[in-house]
């Protein structure tokens, strides 16, 4: 049966790891996301066997999840931003190799060492390849602390579906938030063979290699095209976006994961005023909802795209609204959170105001 819990985000991340039959997690402790590694550590080996291990570094870590990986177990990682951006030389390799695992990104605010407070800091680095190479991550950006388990399954049905890294993207707010969440019932730690994983030579069949490394440029153009088809396919089968309140709205807000659920609210506060506002939340940040912005464009009189940082996903959003209709920036950085009534401020000064 599922089961009713108010719980942290962090801990209700790991969790659902635990229910959907995470095989192995490999991780080093940052705040804001420590709690993931430490109710994994008390909880998961003893109720699954499943693996739980702190690496001596975020670098030691991501490569043990490329090695898992490569033999066809759920393995995951988490980490807050300068964790992650240690990772990014593995992550390319996982890519390359097409290993499916799950990453897990807990922002705060930078840059540097920054700060312990939530941020959005980190969606260039992730949505347009944090590392080296011409490769994508599919990602998920949650907003809810319901989400963070709802995605958890979700995101090792991708992985393992398109044979490719899934991160979900918190952040510090929503890892630390408690919420009520409807847990899935536990699921069996699988066993399933499959035929690219190294799990020792079979038997009168041609050894399995697993590599990133290709001297050839003719191979690894092949490899290379050969993905970029794939990242086709996800944009077409996998996207996944939520509007609010848009359908006779004059304005559109956009926005990801927490701050979505602020500009709901700055959204609600408008229409209380007269003014006709929508939302629209890009819950897949890779692929990204074009199409669905572009039109959208088509009847309404401007966007505000609103993040918690210096303005990142608003140049996805100007690529898809082509000009036209004027597309203004709201953010606040360094690990502040937005309120509903400075977005409306800033609403009604940047579009409103300008256009009435």
């Amino acid at each position: 049966m599922k089961e009713l819990r108010l719980m942290k985000g962090n801990e209700a991340l790991a969790e659902a790891a635990i229910r959907c039959g995470c095989d192995a997690y490999f991780g080093y402790p940052i705040t804001p996301q420590s709690e993931v590694l430490e109710y994994l550590s008390n909880e998961a080996e003893k109720r699954t066997g499943m693996v739980v291990l702190q690496a001596e570094s975020e670098v030691a870590s991501i490569n043990m999840v490329y090695g898992a990986a490569g033999t066809g177990k759920k393995v995951m990682t988490s980490s807050s931003s300068p964790g992650m951006s240690l990772m990014q030389e593995g992550i390319s390799y996982i890519a390359c190799a097409e290993l499916p695992c799950l990453l897990v990104n807990v922002m705060r605010g930078g840059p540097g060492l920054g700060t312990i407070q939530p941020s959005q800091g980190d969606y260039f680095q992730t949505v347009k390849g944090g590392g080296h190479g011409d490769y994508k991550l599919i990602v998920l950006a949650p907003s809810t602390v319901q989400e963070l388990v709802d995605f958890v399954d979700e995101s090792f049905k991708l992985a393992f579906k398109y044979k490719n890294p899934v991160m979900i993207l918190s952040d510090g707010a929503l890892g630390q938030m408690m919420e009520k969440v409807e847990l899935p019932e536990q699921k069996e730690r699988e066993n399933i063979e499959y035929d690219w994983a190294t799990t020792g030579k079979p038997k009168n069949k041609d050894r399995r290699v697993i590599t990133s490394l290709h001297i050839e440029p003719d191979k690894m153009e092949e490899i290379n095209i050969h993905l970029q088809k794939k990242y086709k396919t996800i944009e077409e089968n996998e996207l996944r976006y939520e509007k609010i309140m848009c359908d006779d709205a004059d304005y559109i807000i956009t926005a990801f994961g927490l701050v979505a659920r602020i500009a709901t609210k700055a959204a609600e506060m408008a229409r209380e005023k007269g003014i006709k506002v929508g939302v629209i939340r890009p819950i897949t940040l890779f692929p990204f909802p074009t199409k669905v912005i572009s039109e959208a464009a088509n009847n309404i009189q401007g966007i505000l795209d609103v993040e918690m940082n210096a303005g990142q996903m608003v140049e996805d959003v100007k690529i898809a609204v082509a000009g036209k209709v004027p597309v203004e920036f709201y953010g606040r950085m360094g690990g502040v959170v937005p309120t509903p009534d400075e977005i409306l401020e800033a609403l009604e000064k940047k579009l409103v105001g300008e256009l009435a």
